[in-house]
């Protein structure tokens, strides 16, 4: 009786493996980032044939960008082998190193798997490939997200497993090469510091966007040519300063106005060091 229990119960698992197998993915291209606040590094607003929607890396987990879920940060933590602060200072660079890759168009994958989330714009499972390859591969290879949730078989793929084994090979070479939350475990962050690795794989090599550690020269340029005005300046004046990404310009833009740029340290993501930076470039 057992065994014929048994043999219907793995029947049918395989039944529903087969049937997930063969459902047929659904390719978007030319996508866009949407600038949202409640972005972060594995789930974000996306523009696409004029729809909006919200999509969330398949097989891995960013940190967190804020306190709302504290038990996930602890998870995060322990995992990294750092302290909670830490772990939400790797979250907005994860969310900032996303937000760079996703700059030019890009394509993404899904079943429209219902991801769930806080939003009332329905959220959907899917992976993201970008000119660079695999977007949560990048951010395993980066150190800036973990193994974790939903699996799902990729297009091409023979099965999860053979992904999450690639993952990681990924995050066992990140934790060698100590970049993003490998780089200090228990030790103010810098990561700064990395230096830009490429990665073995198929796709082109992934590398480490380190922040900017000095003024470029357009940046030189802009301050020959005369301070910034905090509630004017244009984002692509923004993103011409040292540390500043796409997403952090609009996160300035959205904040205004401001009483003076002594509110810049009020912007999320911008911390002391990088005010430091940034602050001789505005009146």
């Amino acid at each position: 009786m057992i065994s014929r229990i048994l043999f219907v119960v793995v029947s049918v698992w395989l039944a529903i493996a087969d049937l997930e197998a063969r459902e047929d993915w659904i390719t978007l291209e030319n996508c866009r980032l949407v600038p949202n606040a409640a972005n972060d590094g594995d789930s974000f607003h996306v523009s696409v044939n004029g729809k909006e929607y919200i999509f969330r890396l398949y097989l891995v987990d960013a940190p967190e960008t804020d306190a709302v879920n504290p038990a996930r940060l602890v998870e995060q933590a322990k995992h990294f082998g750092m302290t909670v602060p830490q772990v939400i200072e790797v979250g907005e660079t994860a969310k900032a190193f996303v937000g760079e890759k996703l700059t030019e168009p890009f394509t993404v994958i899904t079943h429209m798997a219902n991801a769930m989330g806080r939003s009332n714009i329905e959220r959907f499972y899917a992976f993201v490939q970008t000119k660079d390859g695999d977007l949560g591969e990048q951010l395993i290879a980066n150190g800036l997200a973990r193994i974790h949730g939903t699996r799902a078989t990729p297009p091409g793929a023979s099965n999860s497993a053979a992904e999450r084994q690639r993952l990681e090979q990924l995050e066992d070479e990140a934790k060698r090469r100590k970049v993003g939350g490998w780089g200090k475990s228990g030790q103010p962050l810098n990561m700064a510091s990395a230096t830009p690795q490429p990665v073995a794989s198929a796709a082109a090599p992934i590398l480490v966007t380190p922040a900017p550690a000095a003024p470029t020269k357009s940046t030189e340029r802009a301050a020959d040519a005369g301070k910034l005005d905090v509630n004017t300046a244009a984002e692509k004046q923004l993103r011409d300063l040292p540390g500043i990404g796409p997403v952090l310009a609009q996160r300035i833009i959205t904040a205004r106005p401001f009483r003076s740029a002594d509110d810049l340290k009020k912007v999320n993501g911008i911390g002391e060091k990088k005010y430091e930076k940034i602050r001789p470039y505005f009146n």
